[in-house]
């Protein structure tokens, strides 16, 4: 083992497990996505440490545990169809193609969409669908999507989010005020839409016309 996957598998162990991770499939895709090239060049040696990282323009790389934590809670056994919104540096992209998924992936800065597609590309993982726009409008011409994941805090729950989602669908989103969110799990059942609080949170704002 190198050094980054000595501190990978430590960070799969002390930081994700230990905590209450439970799905195998999810613990394995995260001893296998390198962290480290998601990361700027400069802090490669802080990519494993148990929080998150700026990767420029406001932004940031979520702690690998909420990383996690929402991954699990999609609960994807593999052909799932999934809008995130906030590709960010694409770290949950990659995490979410190694557990199957078909992703359609939304990011609001450009220059973020393709630090994203080239760390994909990188590591290996360039399945997903990269979208430059506003992601609180989700990818209405991609709808209706089996689940969704937001990766930045909403002061609500974004209809045209909640209108792509199928019926029998899950949407893990972040919802509060700037200072701090709850984890919801998001259900369409029979029509009627369920929430059920994970935990609390702290994400960077959702920007857009049905965000903040």
């Amino acid at each position: 083992m190198d050094s980054f996957e000595i501190l990978r598998a430590r960070m799969v162990d002390e930081q994700i497990a230990a905590k209450g991770i439970r799905d195998g499939r999810v613990l394995e895709a995260f001893r296998r996505v390198p962290r480290h090239l998601f990361v700027p060049e400069d802090i490669r040696d802080l990519a494993y440490e148990d929080r998150p990282h700026s990767i420029g323009r406001g932004q940031t790389i979520s702690q690998p545990y909420m990383v996690a934590c929402m991954s699990e809670a999609l609960e994807l056994g593999g052909g799932e169809k999934v809008l995130e919104i906030g590709t960010g540096s694409g770290y949950q992209t990659s995490i979410l193609l190694e557990l199957g998924a078909r992703v359609f992936s939304v990011e609001r800065i450009p220059e973020l969409s393709e630090f994203a597609r080239a760390n994909l590309e990188r590591v290996g993982c360039p399945g997903a669908c990269l979208r430059v726009g506003d992601g609180t409008l989700g990818w209405p011409e991609e709808a209706p999507f089996d689940r969704v994941i937001v990766t930045a805090g909403a002061p609500s729950l974004p209809l045209p989010l909640l209108d792509q989602l199928r019926e029998g669908g899950a949407m893990v989103i972040p919802v509060g005020d700037e200072a701090e969110q709850q984890l919801y799990l998001v259900r369409r059942e029979n029509g009627e839409i369920r929430k059920t609080r994970i935990c609390a949170c702290i994400f960077v704002k959702l920007l857009g016309e049905e965000g903040w």
